[in-house]
């Protein structure tokens, strides 16, 4: 079998389980977010940090507790790996520096989980279960519950209330992460990937010196880590480590981990606002651009030039022999696509366009299918934006699931939209403008300036991955990719609620002849366009500097 057919068909293995999983998935979410009854674990939880579940929010009350949460939960991390020398379970390890533990919590509290530091020589046993495991759950439960409220903003009318962020933050983790990152576990663990808590030990010469490797729970981390869209990985490697990732079966799985609850969330979309239609057509928008994604990165790794690629059966370089063109191509679009920013190949020796691939599918926002909840909240702010687009075509006030889209709502989409380009491009011009984060680079020219435009990028869009040619461990790269984080989580989602409480509080529209059908394949074919174009227009010139650049030299 040929490397372009297998790559092939493990794409389409991989959407008929993406298939199966959809309706069950889906419909089962739509109904722990429906549901007005509690379980006894979740009463002991709101018991324990003082919260009513019942209590119906309006968008402030519960941005506030969005804001509170994520803040306490940084304060959490921080503190945690500043005391991890005094700690148990430190293996060894001594306190993280401040600019680096500063920037490690607001990565994983921002669902980010992008890593400055070689995880299997920083971070304990301690810090990694009690720190990083957690946040991977709460900051994925976190997203999942923004998005239910924006969708309740949608179903909802002439109330300003969308749900309890308590009760949607403890559900998703409960009823849905937990289960699921079990099981996942139980399936790598099955497969050879690593779970304990084992010390460090020498396991031979290399280069000289003593080679050593520690144990960890690392099956269980990996399981949120992909199934939460985090991608933090316990080695620096991440899910091209063996202990991580042992078999061409488990980075299948991975990859399927990684996309299932972002594109089955659409079927709860559907559910949750009375026409599963509507979620198909989300669907459809976010497999169309996945499935073009894939294809084209394929076609640039397996397009090579020259005998040593082609007796390597594609452009090899930065890729694991176990995995390959085909399924590593897939891996990088997938965990680009979302916010998962984990990997399995190093995107810095990807071909110059298929670097650019991976740089744009974060540049779209990562809403095909994005990451667990933000890429459900991603993709209908983009509907909301596109019905305005048509509307300005035909004269007629734009409407979406029977809700007018007016000035208010299309000034909360724009500022949406405009807020993570203006992180990603200011921080970049910084970086390159100034002389010392410059010197962090190990290549000049176009792959040198994609090192600093992809770091931005990957941070202010909550993805994680790293071109893998950048020091990042400096003061500066430690701090503004921080801030980048932050802010890139946070302001939109400050946008997002307030649409999503504008729209709660709306009279529905009656459906008219000249009301925009959005679930039809029209709609699909005008949602596409509008993420295309609006991303090649902000992003064009600086991707024409950098990935674009590279390619056509080469």
């Amino acid at each position: 079998m040929g490397p372009v057919l297998a790559g092939v068909l493990q794409l389409l293995a991989l959407m008929a389980a993406l298939a199966l999983a959809y309706v069950p998935l889906g419909t089962y979410m739509a109904r722990v977010y429906s549901s007005d009854r509690h379980w006894r674990v979740e009463k002991w939880i709101y018991k324990g940090i003082g919260a009513d579940p019942d209590t119906e929010m309006r968008w402030p009350a519960y941005l506030r507790g969005v804001l509170a949460f994520s803040a306490v939960s940084v304060v959490f991390l921080y503190l945690l790996q500043r005391l991890q020398g005094v700690l148990p379970g430190s293996l060894g390890f001594e306190a993280i520096d401040p600019d680096q533990a500063f920037n490690t919590a607001a990565s994983f509290v921002t669902n980010t989980n992008w890593q400055s530091y070689y995880g299997e020589q920083a971070m304990g046993h301690l810090v990694q279960t009690a720190g990083l495991a957690v946040q991977n759950f709460v900051s994925a439960a976190v997203g999942i519950a923004v998005a239910v409220a924006l969708v309740r903003g949608f179903a909802r009318s002439r109330t300003g209330e969308l749900g309890n962020f308590w009760s949607d933050m403890v559900r998703g983790v409960t009823r849905v992460l937990l289960p699921g990152a079990f099981l996942a576990a139980i399936v790598l663990v099955a497969c050879g990937a690593i779970q304990n808590f084992s010390g460090i030990h020498e396991v031979g010469q290399f280069m000289g010196g003593q080679q050593q490797w520690n144990g960890g729970a690392v099956a269980s981390q990996e399981a949120i880590k992909e199934l939460g869209t985090n991608g933090g990985g316990y080695f620096n490697a991440n899910s091209a480590h063996p202990f991580e990732n042992p078999t061409p079966f488990t980075n299948l799985f991975e990859i399927f981990l990684l996309l299932v609850i972002p594109f089955a969330l659409t079927r709860t979309f559907g559910v949750m606002v009375g026409s599963v239609k509507q979620g198909y057509a989300i669907l459809a928008t976010m497999a169309t651009i996945w499935v073009g994604f894939v294809a084209l990165m394929m076609w640039t790794e397996f397009a090579h030039h020259g005998p040593a690629l082609q007796i390597a059966g594609g452009a090899m370089e930065g890729k694991e022999v176990r995995f390959g063109v085909g399924s590593s191509s897939i891996f990088a679009v997938s965990t680009t696509l979302t916010s998962t920013g984990a990997v399995d190949s190093f995107h810095s020796s990807f071909t110059g366009l298929g670097g650019g691939i991976t740089l744009l599918g974060m540049m779209l926002g990562e809403i095909a299918p994005g990451g667990t909840g933000s890429g459900l909240y991603g993709m209908l702010i983009m509907a909301v934006i596109a019905v305005f687009i048509a509307g300005l075509m035909v004269g007629r006030t734009p409407e979406y699931l029977g809700k007018k889209i007016g000035t208010r709502e299309i000034k909360l989409a724009a500022c949406y939209l405009l807020i993570t380009p203006a992180l990603v491009l200011v921080f970049t011009a910084m970086a390159m403008a100034l002389p010392t984060p410059a010197h962090s680079m190990t290549n000049s020219g176009a792959h040198g300036f994609s090192e600093i435009l992809y770091a931005y990028t990957s941070g202010a869009n909550n993805n994680g991955s790293a071109f893998a040619g950048l020091n990042a461990d400096t003061q500066w790269f430690n701090t503004t990719i921080g801030l980048a984080m932050i802010l890139g989580r946070f302001l939109p989602m400050i946008f997002v609620l307030a649409l999503a409480g504008s729209l709660a509080e709306q009279r529905p529209v009656p459906v008219t002849a000249g009301t925009l059908r959005t679930e039809k394949p029209l709609f699909t074919g005008l949602l596409v366009g509008a993420i295309l174009i609006i991303t090649g227009l902000t992003y064009f010139p600086a991707l024409a500097l950098g990935p674009l650049a590279e390619g056509l030299a080469t």
